[in-house]
């Protein structure tokens, strides 16, 4: 949950729904990201003229770092949950489609792949890999 989800207020609302979908947070942490780990984080997007804003925005106050597990396809599962990255888009009954007020105020980041879930669970919780 990004920094505009936790500062709304929204922590129960979206943990809410995740486990309405019978999903199962095994790791949790509320923290303000680094630079150096938001950088990490976002490096398939370094050289994008939206770069350096999206860094300055997930590194502005607390975040919600959660890892779900529900299935093999979890991350699909989360994704759907989540709605179009652009809240405009976003279908009503989404995370992003009822709540979200913004492109980049669009609350929650969920991983792309299996393959982006790992490699994300290995920079923000190290310890379970």
């Amino acid at each position: 949950m990004k920094p505009d989800g936790v500062a709304r207020g929204l922590i129960g609302e979206i943990i809410g729904r995740l486990e309405d979908k019978q999903l199962c947070i095994v790791a949790a942490e509320l923290r303000t990201i680094e630079r150096a780990t938001a950088e990490r984080h976002y490096v398939e997007h370094q050289g994008q003229p939206y770069y350096e804003k999206l860094v300055e925005f997930i590194t502005q106050g607390p975040s919600l770092v959660l890892v779900v597990e529900g299935s093999e396809d979890t991350w699909q599962v989360v994704r759907g949950l989540m709605g179009a990255t652009n809240s405009k888009e976003a279908a009503p009954g989404t995370i992003r489609g009822d709540l979200a007020i913004g492109m980049r105020e669009n609350l929650v980041h969920g991983s792309d792949s299996a393959a982006s879930a790992q490699r994300e669970i290995e920079i923000f919780f190290p310890h379970l890999v």
